[in-house]
């Protein structure tokens, strides 16, 4: 008998464990992974102007994916009474009791710790900064307690990715960086503003600045689209200066480009200021496809454009 619930209680056990792991990956929204992931693996890619190797392409997926993990920790516990005071985020992990603060920092840690350890592996740079990205993805958050351009902050925070996965690769800045990076911060600050315009009230009520709350729906959903425009200049600047090791962009990153500027132009006529209903949609579904078919027009376009 007691074999027998020695086996039962490891069983109970390994299956809190995995419903633990699962609570973990639902507190830092582990599927918006798709929104910055692929612009990391841009960046690696655009580096070493086609395949890097196993090595640095698993290295670069754990520094990404602890830095993500270190963003979204930290962030929920920043934002825990904000959380809580708002109807739409009031079921968040600490909000709702599922997970302390204390638990929350800890895997903030954590994830900041993998980042780190992946940094070390891969080049002396990448180490270096590995803190300022660090600090970056964790300070963001306070950005909309004091400005209304808390969106291009949080864009700027996840540019991290796409220059870290170049950092990763070459350990050192080029022109193909700065123009990759700011395509990703116009694009996060863009769908940012639309997804704010859910919390226009409770942002007004808690003194919290966002673009819909200090201008209205209507012309927080013309920045949007603005914002978006300096994606589309800043990938096609993109395709036209990039050269690694005498390679160029091949014309399926232009085909990739327009089907994001379809993208967007479908995504935009997703919302009206009196019409939010398919916010989500715009918000999920619209802007996990644009960041994968970018990164299949960048795979492709380096088969093609190499030398």
């Amino acid at each position: 008998m007691g074999g027998i619930w020695s086996l039962n209680d490891v069983f109970i056990k390994t299956m809190f464990m995995n419903s633990r792991i699962r609570t973990y990956f639902e507190a830092i929204k582990f599927e918006h992974t798709v929104f910055a992931l692929p612009f990391a693996y841009i960046g690696m890619l655009l580096a070493a102007a086609g395949w890097p190797g196993w090595t640095d392409f698993i290295l670069v997926t754990i520094a990404m994916a602890g830095a993500r993990t270190g963003a979204m920790a930290a962030n929920r516990v920043i934002d825990a009474a904000i959380d809580a005071r708002n109807p739409r985020t009031n079921n968040r992990a600490i909000p709702a009791g599922i997970m302390s603060k204390k638990e929350m920092t800890s895997l903030a840690i954590i994830g900041f710790v993998m980042l780190h350890l992946a940094a070390w592996q891969l080049n002396a740079t990448a180490l270096k900064l590995a803190p300022l990205a660090a600090l970056m993805v964790t300070i963001y958050p306070y950005a909309k307690r004091f400005t209304w351009s808390s969106h291009w902050c949080l864009g700027l925070a996840d540019s991290v990715a796409a220059v870290g996965g170049w950092i990763a690769i070459r350990g050192e800045f080029g022109w193909s960086t700065v123009l990759l990076a700011l395509a990703m911060m116009f694009w996060i600050a863009g769908f940012d503003v639309v997804y704010s315009c859910q919390d226009v009230d409770v942002d007004r009520s808690q003194g919290l600045y966002s673009i819909p709350a200090r201008f209205g729906i209507d012309s927080a959903l013309w920045v949007s689209r603005l914002s978006h425009l300096v994606t589309v200049v800043c990938l096609i600047a993109l395709g036209l200066t990039y050269r690694v090791d005498d390679n160029e962009l091949g014309w399926p990153y232009w085909i990739g480009v327009g089907m994001v500027v379809l993208l967007l132009i479908y995504e935009a006529a997703l919302v009206r200021a009196n019409d939010l209903s398919k916010l989500q949609k715009a918000f999920f579904d619209m802007n996990g496809i644009i960041s994968i078919v970018l990164l299949g027009a960048v795979i492709l376009g380096l088969v093609v454009g190499l030398n």
